[in-house]
């Protein structure tokens, strides 16, 4: 017999239901990240990880810690964030991203919640991903030590007990780091890839008409 499927969404979570009468609901927890989005980040790093996420349906919310919502890219690209940082349960959040660029970077690594946010979910196992310059921030904050990361060249310093790679991302357990704005979509494609899967990347490649 023949079973139909309809969804149901409610927040972060997706009911699959069934209208067979032996048919059981499957409930699924939706994935929800973060970004944090500073005054002279990288505008493709960090708005490609945006654009990613919501194809494959992800919830991502962009945050600004300018203190608006307006927040102006390394390149003077004016772009509005979703919440500001005080705004942001992080609670509610599986992972977090930061791009890189510069001054935005500097930023980053300058703000009390940014730091307070990564480590703690570093240590709780969740997701912490950066590209570029940012996952120097990451090092100074302890947070690769001993882990495999890349960056952005010259930056390799920074990246305080790291095993410093040369792949265009690295995923090492729940740390996911990339080298700049020319890994931006295979960047986002690992942090689809980690939160939803090989089939969540090839629909979204597939969108893209990305290959490599």
């Amino acid at each position: 017999m023949k079973v139909w499927f309809w969804l149901t969404i409610a927040a972060d979570i997706c009911v699959i239901k069934s209208n067979n009468e032996a048919g059981k609901d499957l409930v699924v927890i939706m994935s929800k990240i973060g970004i944090f989005m500073a005054d002279g980040c990288e505008e493709i790093e960090g708005l490609t990880v945006v654009d990613v996420a919501r194809r494959a349906r992800l919830e991502i919310v962009m945050i600004s810690i300018t203190g608006t919502r307006e927040v102006k890219g390394s390149h003077d690209i004016i772009f509005m964030a979703d919440a500001l940082v005080s705004e942001v349960n992080y609670d509610e959040l599986d992972g977090i991203v930061l791009p890189g660029g510069m001054p935005g970077t500097l930023n980053l690594g300058a703000d009390e919640t940014v730091n307070k946010v990564i480590r703690e979910f570093a240590a709780a196992g969740k997701l912490v991903c950066a590209i570029c310059a940012a996952p120097s921030v990451l090092g100074a904050a302890g947070i690769l030590e001993g882990r495999h990361a890349v960056c952005h060249p010259g930056f390799e310093e920074k990246l305080t007990g790291a095993f410093v790679d040369e792949d265009e991302v690295k995923t090492d357990g729940n740390i996911i780091t990339s080298r700049g704005m020319g890994t931006a979509i295979p960047f986002a494609l690992a942090i689809v890839k980690y939160l939803k899967g090989e089939d969540a990347v090839a629909e979204v490649r597939k969108g893209l008409v990305y290959r490599t």
